[in-house]
């Protein structure tokens, strides 16, 4: 049977078939993007690539045979049990030792006759660090010798009345006045050797009566120094400084917050500022009020200073162990490198290395603890691993061109 279509009508079947062909390709395409995974998940549905202690890898493994591992300076350690100490770390400056350090003072005014001590200069103790010509000493010397002399005749009296009585030639009441006189001056020289001794003078003294020397009080530096030749000095004058820095103390301040940390008796570590250096000590003294305008409280840790490497005004760094914690697996903390913005160690495999991502825990800046990604017992490399993560770096640049 034949149709005839007018223009208007074969239009409109043509609209109506150009649709059905749009639809049944929408229809088709939509199909197929539900059956097929997009590129992302392919990649997450690969197994996760482990290395042969079963630890997480990142792209990139590095071959370095033993030779050229020592030559790089790679030392192996390995993942153990440890101790993690946490810390409190708190600004300090060195200071002198105050209870060895001591402001001498002539006792006595006089005139200097001699200086035998300079700035910075170590002496030892009872070393004459000068020499004061003093008329109030030579008086005392001139006390002692008189009282000496009268006990020497007292003594004499006494042993001759002593003997007269014996004998019944002589009355008791004599021989009991020459025991209290001899008595009397015996008294009288402990208390004039006395006088000579609280001076720091000697009784019998070799040369002129008023020669006054002035020692050292202990082993120590000379800081300060504030005598001349021919000055006359009062007995209260500061004319020396001396300090024994074989001990100095580390004196740091303390916030409210950290005072239950901070106490005596605890070990503390202290690090120079200005180069490599660090000692261990102990607080030795906790201040027990706040300053008002600060709101800290002070507090000091002594330290051995046999080298005397710290010096006094040194700033330090004071870091105050608050506690300590057992961990299942801990490094080196310098073992610990960034690769692709992911703390990793280097992990001794086959014929090289391998940087496995870490998951870290608590560190006191030697040990570091590892949560997640090593396990105990595993080798790795200790020391030299920054060479190792440059290393690596340049093959990662190599593969890219």
């Amino acid at each position: 049977m034949n149709i005839k279509l007018d223009k208007k009508q074969a239009i409109a079947i043509g609209a109506i078939a150009a649709a059905g062909i749009v639809l049944a390709i929408l229809i088709l395409g939509t199909g197929n993007s539900r059956t097929a995974p997009p590129a992302a998940a392919k990649v997450e549905a690969h197994a996760e690539k482990k290395d042969e202690h079963g630890h997480a890898e990142v792209e990139g493994r590095l071959e370095l045979s033993a030779a050229q591992s020592r030559a790089a300076g790679v030392v192996i350690a390995t993942a153990a049990p440890g101790r993690i100490k946490t810390t409190v770390a708190l600004p300090g400056e060195i200071r002198f030792n105050e209870d060895r350090t001591a402001h001498v003072v002539p006792r006595l005014a006089g005139v200097v006759e001699a200086v035998h001590a300079d700035l910075g200069q170590l002496v030892k103790k009872g070393q004459v660090l000068a020499v004061i010509a003093s008329t109030d000493l030579s008086e005392q010397r001139s006390e002692l010798l008189s009282a000496q002399r009268r006990l020497s005749l007292a003594r004499s009296t006494y042993e001759r009345e002593e003997k007269l009585w014996r004998e019944k030639i002589s009355a008791e009441q004599d021989y009991l006045q020459a025991q209290q006189a001899w008595r009397e001056a015996e008294i009288a020289v402990q208390n004039a050797q006395q006088k000579l001794s609280a001076l720091g003078a000697s009784g019998a003294a070799k040369g002129p009566l008023n020669r006054y020397e002035i020692r050292a009080p202990f082993d120590g530096m000379v800081l300060e120094k504030h005598i001349a030749l021919g000055e006359a000095v009062k007995e209260d004058a500061n004319i020396f400084v001396i300090s024994d820095l074989s001990t100095v103390w580390a004196e740091i301040a303390v916030p409210a917050k950290d005072l239950a940390t901070v106490r005596m008796g605890g070990k503390a570590e202290v690090k120079a500022s200005a180069f490599d250096a660090s000692a261990k000590g102990t607080i030795t003294y906790v201040g027990a009020l706040l300053g008002e305008q600060t709101r800290t409280a002070k507090a000091r840790i002594s330290l051995a200073n046999p080298d005397m490497a710290w010096r006094p005004g040194l700033f330090v760094s004071v870091e105050v162990v608050s506690g300590e914690a057992d961990a299942p697996v801990t490094v080196q903390t310098e073992a610990i490198q960034t690769v692709e913005d992911k703390p990793v160690v280097f992990v001794q495999v086959k014929d090289g290395y391998q940087a496995t991502p870490v998951i870290l825990g608590r560190s006191d800046g030697k040990w570091t603890e590892v949560r997640q990604g090593l396990r105990a017992g595993t080798p790795y490399a200790a020391q030299g691993s920054f060479v190792l993560k440059s290393e690596l770096g340049k093959d990662s640049a190599g593969h890219e061109h």
